[in-house]
């Protein structure tokens, strides 16, 4: 039986920032990583395995970030948590005693419950290496893909699969426009032209009724009653967290949402700690709960959750959501809610607007246009969120709206608030992105 001050259970990105923070914070303490994968993948690189970076061996979250921290790993499956006695068992027979326990179990992919699911050739997105390698090896094999889901990753698979050279790329949504959930209607539709420029068909408002084939998979059937071919059919419409562990040791757990963790990311039991996908998640601006699941977020989490196991030190905050990606050439950003999104959870809201060149002057080497809207709650003037979108600089400004909604400033607080400038780094002082668009919202409740 293996002692251990502190376990780590996941060796994703949750449980790897958990284990590096641990040791930060407590540099004396022994401290173990217990995970299942022989390799790790880098979560939000799986779609560029396809054609940017073209092997699952080239997206690994290395070891050495553990052993260079001094982070015992074993390559294990926790099966079981005794929270009387502090220890855990394991698949291969293995035992683990510990004072503090972080439980980073991640999520599975959402599998609908949809005629035909499972046949050969229907993938979802598996943090799985030999499983990847065998989605690359169908797709060089296929003609006609269909992607199920127009969120971040459908669309970054359909951008990334023409990257590939594959012939027919379809990308069916549900909801009358992809990324509808983090961008408002004017950009979701200036994505979907961009998609649409590379060749790829983007089918919004649709619902699939079946994935058919005889013996193998061969069309996809909307709704509507359209047939679509399909060699390949890839899903990309969520995911679900895994608290199975969690539940069997008589944690506090919700199947759909998650385990239970308070502001310090404690779980029922004062000695066993959560952070990541398998966390339950509320919204920051209406406390309810919430879907998102980031790696952007689980690090935090984790962070906190570290800093906390022998002594509360720090809070959580509710996560916002803070998304970028690039389709072609067109880089997008997006941070807390969108006009749509804040009108239907009943804020009264106002916005401004503005769009300059992301250098100065628009001369220098690499200029490319940027936009941003800024949200704001009329009573409050609050800002509730933000998108950027345009040249490549677009998901760092969302990160610093990001920044500005966690703060809760008002208008008039970011329309005074400094920020430095550099001609081939930033737009014109005169012209800053932020403060213009805040100016400008300003301006109508003046």
């Amino acid at each position: 039986m293996k002692n251990t001050d502190i376990l780590v259970v996941g060796g994703s990105a949750a449980g790897v920032t958990a284990a590096i923070s641990a040791r930060r914070y407590y540099p004396n303490a022994s401290i173990t990583l217990v995970r299942k994968e022989k390799d790790v993948l880098i979560p939000c690189g799986i779609p560029y395995i396809i054609g940017t970076i073209g092997s699952p061996d080239k997206n690994l979250i290395p070891d050495a970030v553990l052993s260079k921290n001094n982070v015992d790993f074993i390559i294990d499956e926790v099966i079981s948590i005794d929270k009387a006695a502090k220890t855990v068992k394991t698949s291969s027979g293995n035992s683990l005693t510990y004072k503090k326990l972080i439980l980073a179990t991640g999520s599975s992919p959402f599998i609908p419950p949809i005629p035909g699911i499972n046949l050969p050739n229907v993938f979802t997105i598996k943090k799985d290496t030999e499983y990847l390698r065998g989605l690359l090896k169908a797709l060089d094999q296929s003609e006609n893909v269909v992607i199920i889901g127009g969120g971040f990753i459908g669309l970054e698979f359909g951008d990334e699969c023409k990257k590939r050279g594959i012939l027919n790329v379809t990308i069916i949504e549900l909801l009358p426009h992809c990324l509808l959930l983090a961008c408002d209607e004017e950009i979701c539709i200036l994505i979907e032209n961009k998609l649409k420029e590379s060749g790829i068909n983007v089918l919004a408002d649709n619902k699939v009724k079946l994935v058919g084939g005889k013996k193998r998979l061969e069309y996809v059937e909307l709704e509507n009653g359209e047939i679509l071919k399909a060699d390949v059919v890839i899903l990309g419409i969520g995911a679900v967290p895994n608290v199975e562990l969690a539940a069997a040791a008589g944690l506090a757990t919700n199947k759909e949402k998650g385990v239970y963790v308070d502001e310090f990311m404690r779980t029922t039991d004062e000695d066993i700690f959560a952070a990541g996908d398998c966390t339950q998640k509320r919204c920051f601006f209406t406390g309810r709960p919430a879907l998102l699941r980031l790696a952007s977020i689980g690090t935090m989490e984790a962070r906190v959750a570290s800093a906390n196991l022998f002594g509360l030190r720090l809070k959580s905050e509710c996560p916002i959501g803070v998304f970028g990606t690039v389709i072609g050439d067109l880089a997008i950003g997006s941070a807390g809610m969108t006009e749509r999104s804040a009108k239907q959870a009943g804020f009264d809201v106002f916005s401004g607007e503005f769009e300059t060149p992301d250098k100065h002057p628009a001369s220098m080497p690499n200029t490319k246009n940027l936009k941003v809207k800024l949200i704001f709650e009329k009573n409050s003037r609050v800002l509730l969120g933000g998108q950027a979108y345009g040249s490549m600089t677009a998901a760092k400004v969302a990160n610093f709206i990001g920044a500005l909604v966690q703060k809760r400033m008002r208008v008039d607080e970011i329309v005074a608030f400094q920020m430095g400038s550099h001609p081939m780094l930033t737009p014109s002082p005169i012209a800053n992105h932020i403060a213009n668009a805040a100016e400008i919202a300003l301006a109508k409740i003046w």
